[in-house]
């Protein structure tokens, strides 16, 4: 999610928002639980599935955000939880750190970076066979994207930055694919998939939900993303008042855009002001499901 000056539209909330940013600060509960990240248990039916795929689970995180005070209480929280529910594979959709600007200076955008140090130990504690993959988000393009990249690989989690990788199960392949960042990166989906075979399953992280519009037309499967935060704060009748670009349209939940099926997380860490409201953070765990000749819908 975006925290660059147009994200303080989020803040005209005014002496409202004040005051909901000191009870989050001194208190814990259900509307407030910044630090209390919760489990959503979603089955995805994909028609090009294979069999040997079926019940293969995913456990998805986003949008971190790390800090020493407050995000890594949620981050913390998250790891155990997915370390207890024992995903086939973690897949983790950007934002590790948090850019105050844009187009940061160079010596800002080093700063910034330098907060995957702390983050990525205790991403590397996540278990899974498959392994942990992970794309880059619009702050994680605009800080130091190289020292971000070294960093989380040398803690053994692989970045993909337009290019996929297989797995294989009883001689049948599924594959997750990765692009840069849609809104300050260079994607490229095509050079991501151009050795995937025609008709095997793909899976995409993308940081931005709404990129699914143009995904669409591409023969991918499922896209997961993050970068919403689910708006961070939700109001009872009127919903978040302030969305980041591309995520608009798809801010968190499960969507289907002709063909591919979308989901957004809404999100472990915060921007601005460490509260949430009516929007927990969250460890989404996917189960796919084999569902040949299921017609897709739009």
């Amino acid at each position: 999610m975006s925290s660059f000056p147009t994200r303080r539209k989020f803040l005209q909330l005014g002496a409202t928002g004040t005051l909901l940013g000191a009870l989050a600060v001194v208190g814990d509960g259900t509307l407030f639980a910044a630090s209390q990240p919760q489990l959503v248990s979603i089955e995805v039916p994909l028609p090009r599935l294979p069999e040997a795929w079926d019940g293969f689970r995913i456990a998805q995180l986003a949008d971190f955000h790390y800090d020493d005070y407050f995000s890594v209480i949620p981050l913390r929280k998250a790891v155990d939880m997915v370390d207890r529910i024992q995903p086939d594979l973690v897949v983790l959709t950007g934002d590790f750190v948090t850019s105050p600007a844009r187009k940061p200076t160079r010596s800002i955008a080093i700063r910034s970076a330098k907060a995957i140090e702390p983050c990525a130990p205790l991403l590397a504690q996540l278990r899974a066979p498959s392994g942990i993959l992970a794309v880059l988000g619009n702050h994680d393009a605009v800080a130091d994207s190289a020292h971000i990249i070294d960093v989380l690989q040398s803690h053994g989690i692989s970045v993909l930055r337009n290019r996929s990788v297989p797995f294989e199960r009883s001689g049948k392949r599924l594959w997750v694919s990765g692009v840069d960042d849609v809104l300050e990166g260079k994607p490229d989906l095509a050079l991501a998939m151009r050795n995937i075979p025609q008709g095997e399953p793909v899976m995409l992280l993308a940081h931005e939900p709404d990129w699914a519009d143009y995904v669409a037309h591409h023969p991918v499967d499922l896209q997961l993303s993050g970068h919403s935060h689910g708006g961070q704060i939700r109001l009872p009748l009127i919903g978040p008042p302030y969305l980041p670009r591309l995520a608009r349209k798809y801010p968190w939940g499960l969507r289907q855009i002709g063909p591919l099926t979308l989901y957004t997380n809404s999100g472990i860490g915060t921007i601005e002001v460490p509260i949430r409201l009516n929007c927990p953070p969250e460890v989404t765990l996917i189960t796919l499901r084999a569902a040949h000749g299921l017609p897709s819908s739009g």
